[in-house]
């Protein structure tokens, strides 16, 4: 269970390092399949510069220029998507990731989202359990693009879940 006192919020510019930290050091779990960093604070500072994208995040109540946790969220008409979700790994396990995937659905449906899209890539073959468990299921693959370098061939995992009762 999560601490009462972590809330997310809306990132700021000023956030961009701890974003881009947080991120980095969520994703090293990927080494085995990806070079170097996951992103950089210039990828984020363009991602936070787009219409209808943010940034909601945890802060770190030991450490004000830390983050627990972050995740990016964007709107695309009536679906929402959700990626980069980071949560420190001295915090993993302590339902931090669940309190940002919640954030990020609330966030888009208040939008008049009425689904939430995510990508996961297939070599994480524990990821589609893990966000089953939050209603998503897989619809499709895509091509992995703009992850170089990648050491193993891989593509995403398209999964999605209703926002709103389809019936």
């Amino acid at each position: 269970m999560t601490s009462p006192s972590f809330a997310p919020r809306r990132a700021t510019l000023v956030d961009v390092p701890a974003i881009a930290r947080v991120i980095n050091r969520a994703y090293v779990v990927e080494r085995f399949f990806k070079d170097g960093d996951r992103t950089s604070e210039e990828d984020v500072r363009v991602l936070m510069s787009r219409p209808h994208v943010v940034f909601l995040v945890v802060d770190d109540g030991a450490s004000p220029s830390e983050l627990a946790g972050s995740v990016h969220v964007e709107v695309k008409g009536t679906r929402g998507y959700f990626g980069m979700l980071s949560v420190d790994p001295k915090r993993q396990g302590s339902g931090l990731a669940r309190l940002l995937i919640e954030a990020a659905e609330e966030h888009c449906r208040v939008r008049g989202c009425t689904f939430m899209d995510i990508s996961v890539v297939n070599l994480r073959t524990d990821l589609p359990a893990f966000y089953a468990k939050f209603g998503y299921a897989p619809y499709g693959t895509a091509p992995l693009a703009g992850h170089e370098p990648l050491t193993r061939k891989a593509h995403l995992v398209l999964m999605t879940k209703p926002l709103v009762p389809l019936w």
